[in-house]
């Protein structure tokens, strides 16, 4: 199948229209054209290079809605027509216990992502959705529930299953107390689910300004991280914090407003953080943890979750041509609080 996308030639050159292949479709495979892609930061980390290990050219995107063109032999879940979905996994083993768990995304033998990643069954490196086209093995497509607003939908892919899956692994609901660090394409997500999910919810930030949005989002209250008086007067008044923040960072501040038995969990630096003081970790058991992204049955239940909630991310709708100065403002935190490229932008 042939189809254009956007793609990083080099590190140090804009996104550019580029022509390619998809492959040809496999019995267990879903083709689709896509309509919706969010952008994410993992996306401008690729394209950039940040972390090292980028395959140009690289098309990003891995918060992928789109409708079905054409099915595999073989698949037994959809039908031409269907509104479905695609987030970071399009292929794992599917024999190790991790993917038996319904965790692919800790496959032992390492799960497929849906750009700059070795396809497991050619070694070619997998594409992502800044394109028009896409051709995913049926076990890793999602259903969009009825309804549910498609273009607004795509962040839920990754921002949205991101910060879903800890708060599920540590049982965040009625009763329990969460705060989220930072409030942007990630953290927004956290405040909507965790405040969705029945938990109390105070989000952490270094300033005021962001106080009215926080509230709006659902938090119930608003801490000022530089408010030294204030941080200490907060000490042990969390369950789970979620930590959004996609540089290198302090910990230390907020691992004492863990109570007993606590854990900060890390879902925004990929890489090196300040070295974290063990005395308040030892002293209250409590715990730094990292999650990534969620299985595909979790993802699953996130989209049915955020369709009878009603939760979906707050976008800002751009064109194709547009992905580099996103980028641009994304490197600004310029934006409330993500943006999903209209793919019908995209002209052949």
């Amino acid at each position: 199948m042939k189809t254009i996308g956007y793609a990083a030639l080099a590190a140090d050159k804009p996104l550019a229209p580029f022509h390619f292949e998809r492959r040809a479709l496999r019995d267990n495979d879903v083709a689709m054209e896509i309509l919706f892609c969010g952008v994410c930061h993992s996306d401008l980390h690729t394209a950039r290079n940040d972390w090292g290990w980028t395959q140009f050219p690289a098309v990003p995107g891995h918060e992928i809605v789109g409708r079905v063109t054409a099915v595999g032999a073989k698949t037994t879940h959809y039908k031409v027509g269907d509104h479905v979905a695609v987030g970071c996994l399009v292929d794992s083993c599917k024999q190790c216990d991790q993917c038996h768990h319904g965790e692919e995304q800790f496959c032992r033998n390492g799960f497929t992502g849906t750009y700059n990643s070795a396809d497991r069954h050619t070694g070619a490196m997998t594409l992502g959705g800044y394109a028009k086209h896409i051709v995913v093995r049926e076990d890793f497509v999602l259903r969009i529930p009825q309804g549910m607003d498609l273009a607004k939908a795509a962040p839920l892919l990754c921002a949205g299953i991101t910060t879903y899956s800890p708060l599920r692994t540590w049982n965040a609901g009625p009763g329990s107390r969460v705060a989220v660090i930072g409030l942007g394409g990630l953290g927004h997500m956290a405040v909507k689910l965790a405040s969705a999910l029945g938990a109390e919810v105070t989000v952490l930030s270094r300033t005021a300004d962001k106080k009215a949005d926080a509230l709006a989002l659902g938090a119930d209250k608003v801490l000022i991280s530089s408010d030294f008086a204030a941080m200490e007067h907060a000490a042990n008044s969390f369950d789970l914090i979620i930590d959004t923040v996609p540089v290198k960072h302090d910990l230390n501040p907020y691992i004492p407003l863990l109570d007993i038995d606590g854990t900060l969990v890390i879902v925004g630096q990929v890489g090196p953080l300040a070295e974290p003081n063990t005395v308040p970790m030892v002293l209250g058991r409590r715990r730094i943890a990292g999650s990534l992204i969620g299985g595909i049955a979790q993802t699953q239940e996130m989209l049915d979750f955020c369709a009878r909630k009603n939760i979906l991310p707050d976008c800002e709708m751009i064109r194709m041509d547009q992905i580099n100065h996103a980028f641009e403002r994304m490197e600004r935190s310029d934006v409330r609080y993500r943006f999903v490229i209209d793919m019908a932008s995209l002209q052949d």
